[in-house]
């Protein structure tokens, strides 16, 4: 992930806030390609749902063989998956992002959801 594409996550998280973002990442071969803001339809600071747009042109993507990043952020909380988060995540090949605003400094995680458990990937910024 490029630091712009980075900054493009935190960025929306900052102009939602306090409800929770969200979107998703277009990648390939581990490089994220594109950054898509969608809308939450929830407009909660508590839970967040892809727009039924948004939740078709990502299966559209996995179909056509990209890999498949959905974010969103925690405007209060650590960039952790809620028991919300986990409960949600329907697609175990799929990449999860977290940007976090609580604290300081925003911080964005990514994480596998599979089978309500979840370890954390490697998000390497480059430039």
């Amino acid at each position: 992930m490029t630091r712009d594409q980075w900054n493009a996550l935190v960025d929306h998280a900052r102009e939602e806030a306090p409800n929770e973002c969200c979107g998703y990442v277009r990648a390939a071969e581990g490089t994220v390609q594109e950054v898509v803001r969608a809308e939450n339809p929830r407009r909660s600071p508590y839970a967040f749902e892809l727009d039924s747009k948004s939740l078709l042109a990502t299966n559209v993507l996995d179909d056509e063989g990209y890999e498949v990043g959905i974010y969103h952020s925690h405007p209060r909380s650590a960039a952790e998956p809620s028991q919300t988060d986990i409960n949600l995540a329907h697609y175990p090949h799929w990449t999860y992002l977290i940007v976090s605003l609580a604290g300081g400094e925003p911080v964005v995680r990514a994480w596998h959801i599979t089978d309500g458990r979840f370890d954390e990937e490697d998000l390497v910024l480059e430039g």
